[in-house]
């Protein structure tokens, strides 16, 4: 038995056998089944541009400067332009219909009380965004009680899941032991997330290869993996996606391309 499927039948009671590829090898009654669903994996035929989450989230941001962000997004037609919430409604007027408006919540430091989080979900899909990127509770993983970070992935996927919206949950695999990041992705996976994430990029390190093949493995081929954090040249971005990523989250954009 693999690592990844002992961590999972320490987690669920249910044991019939997942339909969905992955590693974890047993169901893990997520919220939304996916085995029938299309896989989400890279084609390397699309290029890089489509796969492209454009990021902006640094606190001296300007309006210029999202513009701008907009701007290379709608021209290289990204995936998403994901900006701080205060200028999610200048996204949703700039950008392109094929290009998605994405912003953060309980970010950087996944340490805010779920009632907060929240409120923070409903305030941002009213402003329009299309994809939320949610910091998990790492406060509440690091301290042994990583239940209560699957219930705010839940019940913000539950929100997300009715107003259609994509969510990414970030694991922030920089501050994790490899059990801590197995636990997280099959949480996830099991709270109905889309994606799960890498990392904020505001955390002591970014994306490797081995956290993003690894995220691959527990969550199987039909939910998404978004490598970000440090990823600045097109090298890089395309040995992420190559190790298993279907998304890049990236603040330099045309080095990518």
């Amino acid at each position: 038995m693999n690592k990844i499927e002992s961590i999972a039948r320490q987690l669920v009671t249910y044991f019939e056998d997942c339909r969905c590829g992955a590693e974890h090898k047993i169901c893990l009654q997520c919220t939304v089944c996916r085995a029938e669903l299309p896989d989400q994996l890279w084609d390397p035929d699309q290029g890089i541009a489509p796969v492209v989450d454009a990021t902006l989230l640094k606190a001296d941001a300007s309006l210029d400067d999202v513009n701008a962000l907009c701007e290379t997004a709608n021209n290289n037609q990204c995936a998403s332009v994901c900006v701080n919430s205060w200028f999610s409604h200048v996204v949703r007027l700039r950008l392109a219909n094929a290009v998605h408006n994405c912003t953060v919540i309980n970010f950087p430091l996944g340490a805010s009380c779920l009632e907060a989080v929240l409120n923070e979900a409903h305030a941002v899909i009213g402003h329009g965004v299309e994809e939320i990127d949610l910091v998990q509770n790492l406060s509440a993983l690091r301290s042994g009680h990583p239940k209560l970070s699957y219930e705010m992935m839940r019940k913000v996927a539950d929100i997300c899941w009715q107003e259609e919206v994509s969510l990414k949950v970030i694991l922030e695999t920089c501050y994790l032991t490899e059990d801590e990041i197995i636990i997280s992705c099959l949480y996830a996976k099991k709270a109905g997330a889309d994606f799960v994430k890498t990392s904020t990029g505001f955390g002591t390190a970014g994306a490797t290869i081995e956290h993003v093949k690894l995220m691959r493995r527990c969550v199987g081929p039909k939910i998404g993996v978004k490598a970000s954090g440090g990823i600045r040249d097109r090298e890089t971005a395309l040995a992420m996606l190559n190790a298993g990523a279907n998304r890049i989250g990236a603040s330099n954009v045309l080095n990518l391309l």
